[in-house]
């Protein structure tokens, strides 16, 4: 919980920050509805990243922490697979791939704490 509340955070925080740039890296021209939706994304980054650092203490995976594992596992699951279409489609940028690895890693985390036993991890 605390290595996914810190990822997040630095997400959140940096794309709060520097939206333009963000979108300027990736070869678009910062719209601002673009840098709005990154603003809005770096929001969502921050909430999960408060919910991650709040509930790194409780057991996850038990009944009443298992929509935080559920919250979790849907992002990082979903963010993984749209990542892997991605890079399939030939946008293999190394930031693309390295992102993959990551979400993927925490998808599959997050997918053995949702469908295993509870245990404090």
């Amino acid at each position: 919980m605390t290595t996914s509340a810190i990822f997040m955070a630095i997400l959140g925080i940096t794309a709060s920050f520097l939206p333009q740039e963000i979108i300027a890296h990736f070869g678009s021209e910062p719209h601002p509805l673009a840098v709005l939706l990154v603003q809005i994304a770096a929001a969502m980054y921050l909430g999960f990243a408060i919910l991650n650092w709040m509930a790194r203490g409780n057991l996850i995976g038990g009944i009443y922490s298992r929509p935080v594992a559920l919250g979790n596992f849907m992002h990082f699951a979903i963010v993984a697979v749209v990542l892997a279409k991605a890079v399939m489609a030939a946008l293999g940028q190394t930031e693309i791939v390295a992102a993959l690895v990551v979400y993927a890693l925490f998808a599959v985390w997050f997918g053995v704490i949702l469908f295993g036993s509870p245990a404090m991890k």
